[in-house]
């Protein structure tokens, strides 16, 4: 272990990443964990907005269909001669078990092709390290994840350890926000529609906030998300209108209230020296203003990654497999998709 650390410490470690976990296609190559060289993404949404939704067997053939041209266009854009390459990195986990697998079977080529080491990365993690492209972290840290799939609270005492202190219950933050989306007549991804309606009501709906138990940091949506629904449902049943963008604002109220207060108190109660926002819903202005906001006014450091890193993107992928190639902790070749791969679990070792 020792040879091996200090092979890579002596010259920059260039990594091909792959994202396919969804219904984005992306490869990059990242240079230390840090600098992005190439970064393509090839976004699925006008495919699946016919569904209003992700239909898992047409994103892993639209994986399929662009993978190849993306893999050798995003070498060629790094400047980076294929053979120069340190290692291959792709998302293991969580995902769509058949849009995992594409990546994955594109990243073994390449790896056994150049004869470059495996690294299968966790998805969550990735977006964790997305902060590290343009930020430098410091430990112990608090991670708010917020994305489509997921809403979870993440310990961090030292680099690449995780501990998973939150999560949601039912829904997480995103598919509630595209859920109440259609609920609200707006088109898939419904997100993005509702964050602009809030922003330009005038009035909120009242909406209760789901705080669960006095010392629990999980989270709970679906129980707002049935809320909206039932005021929706009273007010046609009384011949009301009710105007959507204050049904929009009075939700995202209640999210982001809940978000912010638990994501401070985990900050204090744990000591952390920074507050990371990560994964989709990151881009949410909304949710952006009240944690630089409240972080602001609690003297707590606040890190956001740019819009281009808080959706799937390969970049994190690299940013996220760097870690486990400083400490030599490569994947084997029978490596397989794991749509339940454990946060925890994928952990580094410590060096």
């Amino acid at each position: 272990m020792k040879d091996f650390n200090e092979k890579v410490s002596s010259a920059p470690s260039y990594i091909l990443a792959v994202e396919t976990s969804c219904d984005e296609t992306s490869v990059a190559v990242v240079k230390d964990g840090r600098e992005v060289l190439s970064n393509l993404i090839s976004s699925q949404i006008e495919t699946h907005k016919a569904f209003g939704g992700v239909v898992p067997e047409v994103a892993s053939r639209k994986h399929v269909e662009v993978i190849t041209l993306m893999l050798e266009q995003a070498i060629e854009q790094s400047g980076i001669r294929p053979r120069d390459l340190s290692a291959i990195a792709v998302t293991q986990g969580p995902g769509l078990v058949g849009a995992l697998l594409v990546g994955i079977v594109a990243a073994k080529t390449m790896a056994m092709a150049l004869g470059k080491p495996l690294i299968g990365t966790h998805h969550i993690a990735g977006h964790i390290y997305a902060n590290r492209l343009t930020h430098e972290l410091q430990y112990p840290a608090m991670a708010l994840v917020v994305s489509g799939g997921h809403t979870e609270l993440v310990h961090m005492e030292s680099e690449g350890k995780f501990k998973l202190i939150g999560r949601t219950r039912d829904d997480a933050v995103g598919e509630a926000y595209d859920k109440v989306a259609r609920a609200l007549g707006c088109p898939y991804p419904g997100g993005p529609h509702v964050d602009r309606m809030a922003a330009e009501a005038e009035q909120a709906v009242p909406l209760p906030r789901v705080w669960l138990e006095a010392d629990s940091y999980d989270f709970s949506l679906s129980g707002l998300k049935s809320a909206v629904l039932n005021v929706l449902n009273q007010a046609k049943m009384r011949g009301e209108t009710l105007e959507p963008s204050a049904v929009a604002r009075g939700f995202q109220e209640a999210v982001v209230e809940v978000l912010v207060e638990k994501a401070v108190r985990a900050v204090r109660e744990y000591g952390s020296r920074q507050l990371l926002l990560c994964g989709g819903v990151a881009a949410n202005r909304g949710l952006r203003s009240a944690l630089q906001e409240r972080c602001a006014k609690e003297g707590l450091e606040l890190l956001i990654p740019p819009m281009e890193y808080c959706t799937d993107n390969a970049a994190m992928i690299g940013a996220a497999a760097y870690l486990k190639w400083q400490r030599g902790e490569i994947s084997e070749f029978d490596a397989k998709a794991d749509p339940g791969l454990s946060l925890e679990a994928w952990s580094v070792q410590s060096l």
